[in-house]
């Protein structure tokens, strides 16, 4: 048993030290306890990105999002995606987590951090055309590619299937953020938006493009965490769709899906659910279901109120 403690531990440990390089979103969010923030604690969000299948939906997003030629041009134009690519990984995490679990303040401001950090992006691309990050076009670009790898990820490798109308109200749920963001069009159904990404004209290989890819394929990680994240990296090129693989020019490993489910039950086993989902579910008055939370809460979080049944081991 002590064994099993030692290894959850470690994985544990090392898989949250990926998104440690910036200060945790939500370290105050129990300043503003019954917020049910955008998504509330009955929402499809929570039990989605609450899932170690995130990190699939993660790594396919930066894959898709780097098909357009302008978007990936912002990135490598204006981004420290190369020298800095874990505290790119951190910002990228903290916005989900704080949009998708924070109270209402912790979302307006995440979203007003990325807006500030988009003003300055603009340029032209490898074939001429102009970009502009905080643009509605390139932006909702980002956005629905980043829904739909959610989605997606959580059909492929999430712990239970998806009901008749949770897929739509996943990505309603989130156009409201998208919205926020001044994303447009923001599709707000799951067919809408897969017809959306499959069909978008703007898509084409590129310089940054292929740079990103090859660093997806090989990130500067640790040999413990490679083994790893290799498995989810198959998984998540496994879920692109035809077209945009073919575009970025990757390949399905035979076997990648059943490898990849593997690997995130595995993680889910080590892991539990994102202690962020507990902490907005505790902000919010909600029970908080066993077994599904093993980590204590995140460090640095205010004290958790007695009525919840629960305390904060970290802070």
């Amino acid at each position: 048993m002590r064994a099993l403690a030692t290894l959850r531990n470690r994985i544990r440990t090392s898989t949250t030290g990926l998104f440690s390089h910036v200060a945790y979103p939500l370290r105050n969010t129990l300043h503003y306890p019954g917020d049910p923030g955008v998504c509330g604690p009955g929402s499809v969000s929570w039990p989605i990105l609450g899932d170690t299948a995130a990190f699939v939906g993660g790594i396919r997003a930066l894959l898709m999002q780097s098909a357009h030629p302008e978007v990936v041009a912002g990135v490598a134009d204006h981004s420290t995606f190369q020298e800095d690519p874990l505290g790119r990984l951190s910002r990228t995490s903290a916005y989900v987590t704080a949009t998708t679990f924070g109270a209402l303040p912790e979302v307006k401001a995440a979203i007003a951090v990325v807006r500030d950090a988009h003003a300055d992006v603009v340029g032209r691309s490898h074939r001429g055309r102009p970009y502009s990050a905080s643009g509605p076009a390139l932006s909702a670009w980002v956005h629905n590619v980043l829904t739909d790898s959610f989605l997606a990820a959580y059909s492929a490798y999430g712990p239970r299937s998806l009901v008749s109308g949770e897929d739509d109200r996943f990505v309603l749920e989130q156009a409201e953020i998208g919205r926020m963001l001044h994303s447009k069009p923001v599709p707000v159904d799951a067919r809408s938006l897969r017809s959306w990404i499959d069909e978008h004209p703007d898509l084409d290989p590129s310089p940054g493009m292929r740079s990103t890819v090859e660093f997806l394929k090989d990130p500067p990680l640790a040999p413990f965490q490679k083994v790893g994240y290799r498995l989810l990296y198959a998984g998540a090129v496994a879920i692109v769709p035809v077209r945009i693989r073919h575009i970025l020019g990757l390949r399905r490993v035979p076997g990648a899906r059943r490898a990849c489910l593997a690997a995130i039950t595995f993680l889910r086993w080590a892991m539990g659910s994102s202690p962020s989902w507990r902490l907005a579910l505790i902000r919010t008055g909600n029970p908080v279901p066993s077994g599904l939370f093993l980590p204590p809460l995140p460090q640095n979080v205010g004290s958790v109120p007695r009525e919840s049944g629960y305390r904060n081991d970290c802070a």
